[in-house]
């Protein structure tokens, strides 16, 4: 509900959501203010239960209110994202859609900066030949053994200032598509192990089998809102906008 540039925060978002061609766009929430304030700047909202685990719980139940079919392909979006690009939504459904070996769809970019690979609240992603995710993590991976070696021969107890040339390693963008089918299913699945050590919720269906297409995308992740110093940031930005 905080003010950016005159609208809440989520309708923000909704209007981003609404740019990226998407043929409905619904915010699901457990709060009555929230809907009402979506509703008066013109989107579409609906009441979810108050007792869900997760966001991706809260999806499912939206998506069984809404009636939508298995094949439906969802994208959800969070409400602390209001500088997300459409076109980032896009490209994840479309993803999504010409992969039919996977259950989701996800986005990354490369990284550069040693300072975030170290940053463990920055999720890494490893992917195959296929851009399939291979795994999540909120440590360095991969690992370059000897470039990394070989810094903490030389500067032991630090962390490397710079990655060696053609590292792949991509930052996880936290935009995620589904198909309805899995996303009703998802919330039966019992939480693995690694999901519970990393904290991150989408290792769960890599447990139990299911694929994760991953886009990589060119632009860098637009800065979210988790904090009161995030908020004055982006408040800053829309005002340049």
């Amino acid at each position: 509900m905080a003010d950016i540039g005159g609208k809440p925060m989520v309708v923000r978002v909704a209007e981003k959501a609404a740019l990226s061609g998407a043929s409905r766009v619904w915010v699901a929430t457990d709060d009555v203010e929230i809907k009402s304030a979506v509703e008066a700047h013109g989107f579409r909202a609906l009441l979810t239960r108050t007792d869900h685990a997760s966001g991706t719980d809260r999806l499912a139940e939206a998506a069984t209110l809404l009636g939508l079919s298995d094949e439906v392909i969802v994208v959800n979006v969070q409400g602390d994202e209001p500088l997300v690009s459409p076109a980032l939504i896009h490209a994840v459904a479309e993803e999504l859609a010409q992969r039919n070996d996977c259950a989701m769809a996800t986005a990354c970019h490369a990284l550069s900066a040693a300072a975030e690979v170290f940053n463990p609240n920055i999720v890494k992603v490893v992917l195959d030949s296929r851009n399939t995710a291979l795994y999540f993590s909120r440590a360095a991976i991969p690992w370059a053994r000897d470039a990394f070696a070989a810094h903490s021969r030389s500067a032991p107890g630090t962390a490397p200032s710079s990655l060696p040339p053609g590292l792949p390693i991509y930052r996880h963008m936290g935009i995620y598509a589904y198909r309805v089918a899995f996303l009703k299913q998802f919330p039966g699945l019992t939480a693995a192990p690694i999901e519970q050590f990393e904290a991150l919720e989408q290792l769960r269906a890599l447990w139990h089998g299911h694929r994760i297409a991953v886009r990589i995308s060119i632009a860098t992740a637009a800065p979210g809102v988790d904090t009161a110093e995030d908020l004055d940031l982006v408040r800053k930005l829309f005002g340049q906008s």
